[in-house]
Parts: structure tokens; sequence; C-alpha cells
């Protein structure tokens, strides 16, 4: 049986990649300069946004990508197939919203029908034929106006991530599975994402696709200032004044997440709906989650990076190797330990999601250098 949107491109697609953030507790493998989404974290070969733009190119028409002047040369690097008019430069971080705000304004241009699909850099996609469905299914629903968010089947109760419940079925032809969104709810506690599993909500992973028309005619509805500087920033884009109407508005910006921007008062609108992810993600938020990605040696250890540089003759643990030193464990359980040049982090798993709390007191210590 064939599967729709597998292997082929999708008419009047094109996929937007945000790439952004720190990845801050996954601190410090991942620095400000050299963020989670640059690294190789499941040993392929590839990185995360290499990953990403792997699995979106048999689908769409084209690939853009929105990351901040810091990071500009690194993705152009890794990405040599990205075209200059694709790579779109943040001045500055000013959240979700502005940054694929900005890739719409500017395709709807280029193209007045474009639907785009945002999918973040530095997530983890298991069934790559299964996901193509689900975007084809996301993208036959947002031509009839609604923007569509893909609704990941949660695998356990997790209080990291947000949660959308579904309501009615659509009929939409060619997405047969989508569903109206009746409205989304934030990160949970433990006993209340309990609930949400056992009443079928699924995980928000931020993967919207939409009309670039409709999502900015949403933004004009409910944030009109964000909505109004972004279309005179796409006016400027292709001329010669962009840098000086970038460095003008861009600050000026409404700094908010495109869910709270659009998503939620959309959702309850009746404008949104969800269609089921079954493919398998994670967003390796922590080592924790990294850890659940590595296969375990036979001596009980997980080791990201250089196996030689590893000495275990007993105990279990995750190491991530990176400094070129040897690293010898022995007698130790469930720790953490990640070893770069100029920062050593040894951690119990339990404790993986605190590691933020780590970096603030390297912040706090003015120790930008290791950041």
């Amino acid at each position: 049986m064939s599967i729709p949107g597998a292997g082929r491109p999708l008419p009047g697609f094109y996929a937007v990649i945000p790439a952004g953030g720190a990845g801050t507790r996954l601190w410090p493998l991942s620095r400000a300069a050299h963020p989670k989404f640059l690294h190789d974290l499941t040993g392929t070969g590839r990185s995360l946004l290499q990953s990403t733009w792997d699995r979106l190119v048999p689908m769409t028409r084209s690939i853009c990508v929105v990351t901040g002047a810091a990071h500009a040369g690194a993705v152009a690097e890794q990405l040599p197939a990205l075209a200059a008019e694709d790579l779109f430069v943040e001045p500055s971080p000013r959240d979700s919203t502005a940054a694929i705000g900005l890739a719409a304004a500017v395709l709807v241009r280029r193209d007045p029908d474009a639907v785009i699909g945002s999918f973040a850099a530095d997530h983890v996609i298991g069934d790559q034929q299964v996901f193509a469905a689900a975007v084809a299914e996301a993208v036959a629903t947002a031509r009839t106006g609604l923007l569509v968010t893909v609704g990941i089947t949660p695998t356990y109760p997790a209080t990291g991530f947000g949660y959308v419940c579904a309501g009615e079925q659509l009929d939409v032809p060619d997405a047969p599975s989508a569903l109206r969104v009746t409205r989304f709810v934030e990160k949970p506690d433990a006993q209340t994402a309990a609930q949400y599993v056992a009443a079928g909500f699924r995980w928000n992973a931020g993967m919207f696709v939409v009309r670039a028309a409709t999502l900015l005619d949403l933004l004009a509805e409910h944030q009109p200032a964000l909505a109004a500087g972004l279309r005179e920033i796409a006016d400027a884009w292709a001329g010669p004044t962009r840098e000086e109407v970038l460095e003008r508005l861009w600050p000026t910006l409404t700094r908010i997440a495109i869910d709270y921007a659009v998503a939620e008062p959309a959702a309850a609108a009746g404008r949104v709906a969800v269609v089921p992810g079954e493919f398998g993600w994670d967003d390796i938020g922590d080592f924790n989650a990294l850890a659940g990605l590595l296969p375990v040696g036979p001596d009980g250890v997980q080791v990201l990076g250089d196996a030689q540089s590893v000495l275990s003759p007993g105990g279990r643990a995750m190491v991530v190797s990176a400094s070129g030193r040897l690293v010898a464990l022995l007698g130790v359980e469930d720790l953490v330990v990640v070893d770069t040049p100029g920062a050593l982090l040894v951690a119990s798993r339990e404790r993986a999601q605190d590691v933020k709390t780590i970096v603030d007191l390297v912040r706090a210590r003015g120790r930008a250098d290791l950041l």
C-alpha cells in the first residue's frame, strides 16, 4: 500500500525549520555558540538539523531555515543545499511567532497559495513514512483554512510537554484522521498528565501546518502590531532596505510563542485541527531523554562520542565524551557524565531535568565563556 506524502513532494508545500534555542538542559554539550540542533545526538553521523532536513526534503517544494545571526554560518555549512534566499537570519531572538511569521510573510509573496509547515530543528522522528503520511494529512487539512498541529501519541504521562485535546472528526478529503482541537493545555503535574493520557489527549510537539496567508490573518486578528511589523519587513525583504527595516522593526516585535499568540485563541474559535502522530517522537529535552535513544554497551554503559575514551569495568552510566580524555567509571549507577573541553558535568539520571539550574549558576558567576 502506498503512503500519501511518502517519497514525493506535496504541491505548494514549504517547510520551515526554526533553528534556535541553546538546549540548556543538555549543557555543557549544548551551548549558546553550538546548540543541540548542530550536534549529532543519535550516532547517525548527521546532526539533528541535518536529520530534520533529510526527512523534509522528499515532501516539500523548498525548505526555509530561520536562525540567529550567531548560527547562520554553521547552518549554511551543515546544509549546503539550502539556497541563500531560504536562510532567514534573525537579528535577535524574538520567540517562535516572529520566526515562523517572518517565513510566512516572505513565502506568501513568493506563492500566495503556499502552505507552510513548521518543524523544529532538534527533534527526533521514528518512522519516517508514517511521519510523511501525517504531514500529508496536515497539508490537506490546512488547505481548508484551518491551523493544523500534529499531535503526538503519548508513550507515558509526561509532565514536560503541553497537551492537545481533540473533539469531533473533520470531513476533509485525503485527511481521514483529522480532528478538531477543542483546547491546548499547559504542562501538567504527574497526576493530571496521567488523566490526560487516559482521556486520549496528545502531546503538543509544536508542529504546525497552515496556509501562510491564514497564519498572517490569524496574527492580524490576535497580534495586530506583530503582524504589521512582519508584513513591513517582508515587503523590504528582497530589496536594498532589508537590513535597515530589520534593524528598526525587529526589536519592536512582540516576543511570544506561537502557541499563545495564535494556536490557543484560534482553538477557542474552532479554527484548529490536529492530525495524530503515530511515528515516534522525542525532543531530547535532557540527558535522561538522550539516554533513551542510545544503545547500551556490553559493559552497561551508553556512550555518545568516542567510545574508546570510556573505561568501565563495572557500573551503569551514560557518558558523553567530547574532550578526548579517558573517562573511567567504577561501581557507579545511573550517572550522566558529560566531559567537554572546559566543563565537566556529573549528575544522576533522575536529576537530568535540573541541569538548567547549573547553567543559571554558571551565568551568575559570570562565566559566559562556558555558556
